[in-house]
């Protein structure tokens, strides 16, 4: 069912996926699975560059609730008694420091227009009376119906299709949307738990760890391209939150609750340099030998040979 009031959204989306096909169709034969997944796995890093300053801001965030982590362990011993009081001085804390405790939710909220924009297109690419979905040319919506991924079409759903060999396809995407689920609620709960290990969350963030998996078999009844999308975005976060933890690990702290400056991990460029072998040291030039200078007698006067004096 498609909201009016949402229309701009879902006809901006799709001009966005008119643009990038038509560039790649410059080159590959538009109605090719090859350039529909090109387009798809584009539209989705652009997505991601847009909202990578929610991302950082989120990690920023995150970091500066690890630095106080000691200060709020001191209040929860101080009102341990009382739930009302502690939530209040934390959140004051955490206001007074700049920590947003919800901004882990930015980049999600960001991403859910663009995943019901996504789904609401494809939908109506798949149906076949409509001959132009939300401002897209004919023939982008042709070419988009006879686009297929190892036969399997891009707005194929799971029930949908008739064929077994789409119906695998789609189930081995559907089972890799999984697994990149599952790695990346991981990555985000491990690093929340090494931060605060005394979390009473934490038994409940593992239970989301191992439930989250089983949300991606919801997108049985999504088009194919959309559950491409979710792939594409799940890489692109494990990647992303590797390249961040691994640049700003874990702060520590000292007995007295003091910050200690923790380095970051070499980055993949940094281990590869550090994997090459070191280049051999050329030995130190020899000293040239001295020369042996021989101590030859001085010619004496004639005088002196013969003993006699000189005149």
């Amino acid at each position: 069912m498609e909201f009016s009031w949402l229309n701009w959204l879902y006809t901006a989306i799709a001009q966005v996926i008119t643009w990038i096909h038509q560039a790649y169709s410059t080159f590959i034969t538009p109605s090719s699975g090859l350039n529909w997944v090109l387009t798809i796995v584009t539209l989705t890093v652009l997505m991601r560059i847009l909202i990578f300053p929610l991302f950082l801001k989120q990690m920023r965030s995150s970091k500066k609730m690890q630095e106080l982590a000691p200060k709020v362990q001191e209040l929860r011993k101080r009102y341990k008694d009382d739930k009302q009081r502690l939530n209040q001085e934390v959140m004051a804390l955490y206001q007074g420091a700049g920590a947003n405790p919800l901004g882990g939710c930015l980049p999600i909220l960001a991403q859910f227009p663009i995943f019901i924009s996504m789904f609401t297109v494809l939908n109506a690419i798949a149906d076949p009376k409509r001959v132009s979905v939300f401002g897209m040319p004919a023939d982008v919506v042709a070419s988009a119906r006879e686009a297929h991924i190892f036969s399997a079409g891009i707005s194929d759903h799971f029930f949908s299709t008739q064929s077994v060999t789409s119906k695998i396809i789609i189930g081995f995407f559907v089972a890799t949307s999984s697994l990149t689920t599952f790695l990346t609620v991981r990555q985000s709960v491990t690093r929340s738990i090494e931060q605060m290990p005394d979390n009473p969350m934490a038994q409940q963030q593992k239970i989301l760890m191992y439930i989250s998996p089983l949300f991606a078999f919801f997108s049985l009844n999504f088009p194919l391209g959309l559950i491409l999308y979710w792939v594409t975005t799940n890489l692109w976060t494990l990647g992303q939150q590797h390249w961040y933890y691994s640049r700003h690990p874990m702060p520590k702290f000292d007995e007295r609750g003091r910050l200690i400056p923790v380095e970051p991990k070499p980055g993949l460029l940094a281990k590869l340099r550090k994997s090459e072998p070191a280049p051999a040291e050329e030995p130190p030039p020899a000293k040239p030998e001295p020369k042996v200078v021989r101590n030859q007698p001085t010619r004496q006067p004639r005088s002196k040979r013969t003993g006699s004096k000189k005149s």
